[in-house]
């Protein structure tokens, strides 16, 4: 299974936020933090308050900051949402033009498989991966 990359940034805000000491954060920082695009982090950023698991605030002074307890966001069951619209392979779409869709006995076992993914992650929070805090914070250049 691979991540696409809004699930992989959509993450590397949390884990941001979740060991940022300052209140409020702000797209620039952290993509300035991961060195990748501000303009792509705004939409990943937009999606996880629409998604409830961030708080934006905008005008001058406004950021960005965890709307939920890092032990409160499941990682299992954020990755589903992210990824829910990215199929593992063709044929688990309704549009599917493969010629052994009919028979095939993959589909069910990549179905498998893939929940065998989220549920593994499903065990886990944003808190059990922001250990530890202070070397994940001198890697993103956070000071104190």
């Amino acid at each position: 299974m691979r991540l696409n990359s809004f699930s992989d940034f959509s993450l590397r805000v949390l884990i941001y936020l979740g060991v940022s000491s300052e209140d409020l954060a702000t797209a620039q920082q952290i993509s300035q933090a991961y060195g990748i695009s501000q303009n792509h982090l705004v939409k990943v950023i937009h999606n996880l308050a629409r998604l409830g698991i961030i708080e934006s605030f905008k005008g001058r002074g406004g950021g960005i900051r965890l709307a939920l307890e890092p032990s409160d966001i499941n990682i299992g069951e954020l990755i589903r949402k992210l990824e829910s619209e990215s199929p593992l392979v063709e044929c688990f779409t309704e549009s599917s033009q493969c010629k052994l869709t009919p028979s095939c006995k993959l589909k069910n076992l990549l179905a498998e498989a893939n929940e065998a993914f989220y549920n593994s992650l499903e065990e886990y929070s944003l808190d059990n991966i922001l250990t530890p805090r202070s070397s994940l914070r001198k890697s993103l250049g956070l000071t104190t």
